[in-house]
């Protein structure tokens, strides 16, 4: 009878093989790796952030300078339909 045959779809205990050494530091620098391109795509994102913010400012200052122009643009035309 052979042991090694007997599984129930998952490693046993007794038959799982210990990662080597260069596993570990491989897959720690591929986590390191991924750590700092996250880090990367954080602070690129708080740039974008930053400059939707400015633009954002930017449009809610035009918006209210076009709401005076309606304002002086709507006036003046009331006066013009006064004096004929």
């Amino acid at each position: 009878m052979q042991f090694d045959d007997y599984s129930l779809g998952e490693p046993d205990a007794w038959g799982a093989v210990s990662p080597q050494a260069g596993d570990i530091v491989r897959d720690a620098m591929m986590k390191e790796k991924v750590i700092k391109e996250i880090l990367s795509c954080q602070d690129d994102l708080r740039v974008m952030l930053g400059r939707v913010d400015t633009v954002q400012k930017e449009v809610d200052k035009l918006v209210s300078e076009n709401e005076t122009l309606q304002m002086y643009i709507d006036n003046l035309t009331v006066q013009m339909a006064k004096r004929r």
